[in-house]
């Protein structure tokens, strides 16, 4: 049964997973625009079999890693993965490094495909189904990750894997009914509470792994995000000044 404890896994399932969602649509739509449906929906569908199978075949080993060995591995994993996101997020929000746009990554990929074309005419709609099945895969697996992270050793799979599967769902059927990239979506937003959230999380399961009793139990983890996204408003301040006194 879900109840309120499991949100913050839920929650951060959910808008990593919408972010990585909007990441594969994109390339899949370039395909369906330049191809069409059949070797995009090809290539998905491939993408998400080889999703599921690699869930198949490794699911059960983690049963067999010690749990606080898990929590350890997990933590410092996801530590690093939370905070890439959390300081590309910061450089795009200070200004440093473009945002990410997906109407541009959707032009940019259907001009290459359209380019692909004219110099590989025959194989197109194998090379079309490989990009979408290469988008889905790596996407997908990202997901995964974020999934299996979230949930280790607390029994908050369930919670996790729903929260992910409603991103998808969502994007998915958008995507199906506007055919066009969700460029309006905050992306860049997203991933700097996805970073912040994930950080926390990578935090908590290093300090479970290496036997911290942390106060107040789970809510630590609420505690780390609070620190970190204060951090991370300071940080975009902090990198964004010098540029702004560059100005004449």
């Amino acid at each position: 049964m879900i109840t309120w404890a499991h949100a913050p896994a839920m929650t951060a399932a959910f808008l990593a997973s919408l972010v990585e969602a909007v990441e594969a649509l994109t390339i899949v739509l370039a395909v369906a625009t330049v191809r069409g449906w059949r070797p995009a929906g090809l290539g998905a569908l491939a993408g998400l079999t080889s999703l599921v199978l690699i869930v198949v075949a490794l699911g059960p080993l983690l049963d067999r890693v010690p749990l606080h060995l898990l929590q350890l591995g997990i933590g410092i994993l996801l530590l690093l993965f939370g905070m890439r996101w959390l300081r590309k997020a910061i450089l795009r929000s200070a200004g440093v490094i473009p945002l990410h746009d997906e109407a541009v990554v959707f032009a940019t990929e259907t001009a290459d495909l359209r380019e692909q074309a004219r110099r590989h005419e025959a194989r197109l709609d194998w090379l079309a189904a490989l990009a979408s099945f290469k988008a889905v895969l790596l996407e997908g697996l990202e997901v995964v990750f974020v999934v299996i992270a979230l949930s280790a050793g607390r029994e908050l799979l369930v919670p996790a894997s729903v929260g992910a599967l409603a991103a998808c769902l969502l994007v998915a059927g958008v995507g199906v009914v506007v055919h066009r990239p969700l460029a309006r979506v905050p992306e860049n937003t997203l991933k700097f509470v996805v970073g912040v959230m994930l950080t926390a999380f990578g935090i908590f399961w290093l300090g479970e792994g290496l036997g911290v009793a942390w106060p107040g139990a789970d809510l630590a983890i609420v505690a780390f995000a609070v620190l970190f996204l204060a951090a991370g408003r300071a940080a975009v301040v902090v990198v964004r000044r010098p540029t702004a006194e560059a100005l004449p």
